[in-house]
């Protein structure tokens, strides 16, 4: 095991005020005491609260679809529940969450257009400080105080995880689980003997969780997991007293809420394995090369942390932890469908590794055994480490507000619109000539009217087009079809480019502008869908 050098507690104290740079420090002074945890914890909450208020816009259909939806359906007997929940892949274990959170707010009053947008953001904000603390804390065991402080650096300002991880995803919570799981398993701890020996059974615990709320986590405590049997010594005791039963309690705690919720028994997790490993199902929703998390999802994650994780890889040693890096996005690189959601979980670790090499910048020089810099080379080293603060934050921030604040957010705000003016009386219908599943629904509404929108349940008839994918190929033709056996809405929602297509169409059905919403500067996977408008029947008042 690495030695490590004693330090003057006062001398430590200067250098964390002046250049924001310590050596390694013992296990047992007044930086690693459960106070500073405390701090870390309430400074990270703090952070992650204005970080909730500022995401505002709209990153991926399953933060709302499979989580909050769901637990609107669950708590006020209405919401729109996706075909994945009537196929059984998806556990109620993460909707069930929120479901509570929407309760107390209905007990309290208070499930009002504010409260029912803002809070479920807010509660996942506590559950993502959880996890900084715990990078911070898994940090400070593995490379001590200097790298921890660097570590949470890295994870606050990085862009992406500002951008993702308060979102109600349950690739957030995933996430979360894995930095906490991690800290307790001894095969990433440099000693496992300063361990606690129930350590382990909360780490399998809260991975075996992580896997209840998303079953693809699987992939990233297989790896741990063997690690863990190769380093262990007792290992019957790891698999038959360990693994076996904490696995099967918490599988059957979650098999029993499924059963509850579903009305019958589901196993979720073979339902999930079926469609998105065997069957390849999640192909539907489009394909990537195999080297796109390499090449491009992964690294844009990372952005301009990433020559920093890469010298801290090389520089740490840390093989075990890289490992897990290189096993995910090797695994996750075999299936078709990707995105940058899946590799989440893993970007604290590559973090970690870049809050490493900047804490080497400038760190006691060991060369001469004493640990000691002539001024001139602490100098430098202090201009190279604060050009390298004032380099990463300056390319993260402007990222990170840009993504949470502008990109993509009409379709959040045309939402929160229709929620007041619904609270208001002032919506009966609305219908959503979009691509689906393009803005929140009900849990954004939260008021019980008639809403359409066009579906794209994946069909088993290969090559068949569904709703969506054919009005984005005829809009004109389809709302035209469309419009022969509907209840004509009261509103209806679309984007500029469709609706330059929609004009004569809106027009003879009597329908006006009454609100634009800008949207995105730029195209994302299809044409570029610049504002969100919405129309209304011109005399709906009166019916």
């Amino acid at each position: 095991m690495r030695q490590r050098k004693n330090v003057d507690v006062s001398s430590t104290i200067n250098n964390i005020k002046n250049n924001l740079k310590i050596p390694k420090t013992p296990k047992n002074n007044k930086f690693t005491h459960p106070l500073l945890n405390n701090n870390v914890f309430y400074l990270c909450l703090f952070f992650r609260f204005i970080n909730a208020f500022f995401v505002q816009t709209y990153f991926n259909p399953d933060e709302h679809w499979q989580a909050l939806e769901v637990a609107h359906h669950i708590s006020f007997g209405y919401g729109h529940l996706t075909w994945e929940w009537e196929k059984g892949i998806r556990s109620y274990l993460h909707p069930v969450i929120f479901a509570a959170l929407y309760k107390v707010l209905a007990f309290l009053n208070l499930d009002k257009p504010w409260f029912m947008i803002r809070t479920p953001r807010l509660l996942q904000s506590v559950f993502s400080a959880i996890g900084d603390l715990y990078l911070f804390k898994l940090s400070q065991e593995i490379f001590g105080d200097s790298v921890a402080k660097f570590a949470l650096f890295a994870q606050l300002t990085n862009w992406f995880m500002f951008f993702c991880i308060t979102r109600t995803l349950s690739n957030s919570l995933e996430t979360v689980l894995t930095v906490v799981s991690l800290y307790y398993w001894p095969c990433i701890r440099p000693s496992a003997s300063k361990i606690s020996r129930g350590s382990r059974k909360w780490g399998l615990a809260i991975a075996a969780l992580a896997c209840a709320v998303r079953p693809t986590s699987a992939i990233t405590w297989i790896y741990i997991g063997l690690l863990e049997l190769y380093l262990t010594r007792d290992k019957l005791k790891f698999v038959l007293l360990e693994v076996i039963p904490i696995g099967t309690l918490i599988l059957g705690l979650t098999f029993l809420v499924d059963g509850w919720m579903y009305g019958t028994w589901v196993l979720v997790p073979l339902n999930f394995l079926k469609f998105n490993f065997l069957s390849s199902g999640g192909d539907y929703y489009g394909t990537h090369v195999w080297h796109w998390y390499f090449s491009q999802g992964f690294t844009v994650m990372v952005f301009t942390f990433l020559p920093f994780s890469l010298a801290g890889i090389f520089k740490s040693k840390q093989w075990k932890l890289s490992g897990l890096i290189a096993w995910c996005l090797g695994i996750y690189s075999l299936l078709g469908h990707k995105e940058f959601r899946f590799v989440l979980p893993v970007l604290p670790i590559a973090l970690m590794f870049a809050g490493y090499w900047l804490a080497t910048i400038g760190g006691p020089d060991k060369s001469n055994g004493q640990g000691k810099r002539s001024p001139s080379t602490h100098d430098g080293c202090s201009a190279k480490l604060q050009l390298a603060i004032l380099f990463l934050a300056v390319s993260n921030i402007p990222m990170a507000i840009y993504m949470s604040m502008v990109h993509q957010r009409g379709t959040e705000d045309v939402m929160n619109y229709l929620s007041v003016e619904a609270y208001n009386g002032k919506v009966k219908s609305v219908l959503f000539l979009t691509p689906c599943h393009a803005t929140p629904y009900y849990s954004t509404l939260h008021r019980n009217l008639p809403m359409r929108f066009l579906d794209c349940t994946p069909s088993d008839e290969k090559g068949a087009l569904d709703e969506s994918d054919r009005f984005l190929a005829d809009p004109a033709g389809f709302a035209t079809a469309f419009a022969k056996n509907w209840s004509i809405p009261s509103h209806i929602v679309l984007f500029d480019y469709q609706e330059k297509l929609l004009k004569d169409f809106l027009a003879l059905h009597n329908f006006g502008e009454i609100k634009r919403f800008f949207h995105a500067h730029f195209k994302v996977d299809r044409e570029l869908q610049a504002s969100v408008a919405v129309y209304t029947r011109k005399g709906f008042d009166d019916d």
